[in-house]
């Protein structure tokens, strides 16, 4: 990429300056502009990187020629930025997930086609070796045709951690809980491996986080469009933080899968990647014997990074590789939008107790927000 590009940030919270340091590293790109809700936060973070601080969305993109916008504002206040934006001509990558809701989904999209910006999604772990390893063997039919998906991703989250930002663990400021919030990663990973969803059947509950609204735990069956299934097992209610991983199995027999996350689950300007991620599982024929030799690669290559940064500093590149040759990112906003399907046909089955077909469009005629609200089942503990 030859051309300089200015991006802008709107939202200076804890994981907009891990984005700052990504775009830092950019030679091709400058952080010009920033913005928040709060205008003492904008000043304080920009004074912090070189920035301009305003409390105008149009102008900053106007004044400054801004040509990517990077939102990260808490998820339930994506819309509104993210549509002013596209109405000024900026193209737009969105911290995960997009949204908390379809309809909200729905806006930002209609917004970005309307206007014809490119929106994207942060999913940065898709620049995983181990991650794009196991991609490449699915489409090189290694292990031939998938047929079982899962994710096992079990981690906690303590009392400091939600009473750590005022929009945590509510239905109103977060959205949801582990779905909403630590999942949608491995969600967007296994979608990216086994293709479209035709249905799913889900409970969710609030295990042992009596403290707070959302759920802290999720299972779901999945049926694919291809003939395939799927398991997901998520939460945040083991001690101290285990692991997330996605494993997928083809109809030869072999299988391969990736450990995302280990040690402790990743939390954004509060914690460092424990662990790098490592192929944890691979049995492709007269492949079995390299895992050893791929995860000493790997965890060399970790060891001299910053995790935290250089994967968003990945994704990037590759947006504005996209917005040069009029490309689709490698994670849209449609693929943002699929997480958000996936996380609300869990509510929704939690709260109907049977299976949820696919494409799930916005409930118009409910005030539930999708199941997450009053549930009358007496093990969900919920204020």
């Amino acid at each position: 990429m030859d051309l300089a590009y200015k991006i802008g940030i709107l939202g200076c919270g804890k994981v907009a300056h891990l984005h700052a340091k990504a775009i830092a590293s950019i030679k091709s790109a400058t952080l010009a502009g920033v913005w928040s809700r709060t205008d003492s936060s904008a000043q304080s973070f920009a004074k912090q990187n070189g920035a301009v601080a305003y409390n105008d969305i149009a102008a900053m993109i106007d004044q400054l020629s801004i040509d990517l916008v990077i939102v990260c504002t808490p998820h339930p206040f994506h819309k509104e930025p993210v549509i002013k934006a596209a109405m000024s001509g900026a193209h737009i990558l969105v911290e995960k997930p997009l949204a908390s809701s379809l309809t909200d989904c729905n806006a930002m999209i209609g917004a970005c086609e309307k206007a014809n910006v490119k929106l994207g999604v942060v999913s940065q772990r898709r620049w995983y070796a181990p991650v794009l390893r196991v991609k490449k063997a699915i489409e090189e039919g290694k292990i031939g045709n998938p047929v079982l998906g899962t994710i096992n991703m079990l981690g906690w989250r303590d009392r400091a951690y939600y009473e750590a930002d005022p929009w945590r663990g509510t239905w109103a400021m977060e959205g949801g809980g582990v779905l909403v919030n630590q999942a949608p990663h491995q969600l967007d990973i296994f979608q990216w491996y086994m293709g479209d969803i035709d249905e799913v059947y889900a409970v969710q509950r609030n295990l042992n986080h009596p403290f707070i609204e959302v759920e802290d735990t999720a299972l779901a069956i999945v049926k694919f469009k291809s003939g395939a299934i799927g398991n997901i097992v998520v939460s945040n209610s083991q001690k101290p933080g285990i692991y997330g991983k996605v494993q997928v199995h083809g109809n030869n027999g072999a299988s391969v899968g990736v450990q995302t996350d280990g040690g402790a689950m990743f939390i954004a300007g509060m914690s460092n990647v424990l662990e790098p991620p490592v192929n944890d599982l691979w049995s492709v024929p007269g492949e079995e014997n390299l895992l050893e030799k791929w995860n000493e690669e790997d965890a060399d290559f970790f060891s001299k990074i910053d995790a935290t940064v250089y994967y968003m500093q990945c994704q990037i590149q590759d947006f504005l590789d996209a917005i040069e040759n009029n490309r689709e990112p490698l994670v849209s906003g449609t693929d943002g939008r699929k997480t958000v399907e996936l996380f609300t046909a869990i509510y929704r089955s939690s709260r109907d107790n049977k299976p949820v077909k696919f494409p799930l469009e916005p409930e118009i005629v409910r005030n539930d927000f999708d199941g997450r609200l009053g549930s009358n089942d007496k093990t969900n503990t919920r204020k």
